[in-house]
């Protein structure tokens, strides 16, 4: 079990406020690494506990136009991953907070649109693209820069795509987002064998149905979710958090370029 264990290592996870990145933060912090987070909201409560259960440090940072403000918790700075400026800017701060450390890198910001083919603007689309594909791909390489720089050994980067990027998911109107993730799953071969040289491996994880605020908003759609996976139910972000863990560690040393399905089974029946 030693294999699972972060402890002395630094991992930041975008969109990790709520839902699967709050989740994925736990997790890593659990198997002991520090914890940073970037979002454009604050953090859930759940968050602040953190610290103080897992023995770890983390940092909350987040974007007020394009102003950088270090907070812990009571004092945050932000970060919008769809903004270059802000950014680069995080990555800034948080190297001069974090000394340059850094090993893990999961990029699980995202947002989704349920509109229909026909009707996606140029607007509606670009939103997409700017977090779920640009947003995405310039965090990994700027923690990839970060990672060489610190010469880490233990380098991992955990996409985080979607079941989306398999299938499509038939009660949804998201052609886009399906788009997007299926641009994340199909970067990430590309990516990792960049990237071997300097002992980082790139992996993605491909959560199915998950009760996340973004979810929320389809509460009709809840029970045909349940009944297309097949142990009849959707999953807790705490259900996708083991991959983000196992991907990030020395257990799967041997894995890059991959994919993981967390899905209950939706895309194999």
């Amino acid at each position: 079990m030693s294999k699972f264990s972060l402890q002395g290592r630094t991992a930041l996870v975008t969109g990790g406020a709520r839902g699967c990145g709050l989740a994925f933060a736990r997790g890593l912090a659990e198997a002991g690494a520090n914890i940073a987070i970037f979002d454009v909201i604050p953090p859930d409560e759940a968050f602040a506990s953190i610290e103080k259960d897992c023995s770890v440090r983390t940092a909350y940072y987040k974007l007020v136009a394009l102003t950088i403000l270090f907070y812990t918790i009571a004092n945050p700075r932000r970060v919008d991953v769809s903004s270059e400026e802000s950014l680069q800017a995080g990555f800034k701060q948080f190297q001069s907070d974090f000394n340059n450390a850094l090993d893990i890198c999961v990029p699980c910001a995202g947002i989704n649109r349920h509109l229909p083919f026909l009707e996606f603007t140029y607007k509606d689309h670009q939103d997409l693209l700017s977090i779920n594909v640009l947003g995405l791909y310039f965090t990994a390489q700027l923690a990839a820069k970060q990672m060489i720089a610190n010469g880490t050994k233990h380098g991992s980067i955990v996409l985080v795509a979607s079941m989306a990027s398999h299938i499509a998911v038939r009660s949804q109107l998201c052609s886009a987002y399906c788009g997007t993730k299926g641009a994340v799953r199909s970067m990430c071969p590309a990516i990792a064998k960049e990237l071997a040289q300097y002992n980082i491996r790139v992996n993605s994880v491909s959560p199915g149905y998950v009760r996340t605020e973004m979810t929320a908003s389809f509460p009709h759609l809840l029970e045909g979710w349940k009944s297309e996976a097949m142990n009849g139910r959707i999953a807790e972000p705490e259900d996708i958090m083991g991959a983000c863990v196992f991907l990030a560690s020395d257990a799967s040393a041997y894995m890059t370029g991959q994919d993981i399905i967390v899905d209950g089974g939706v895309t194999r029946w």
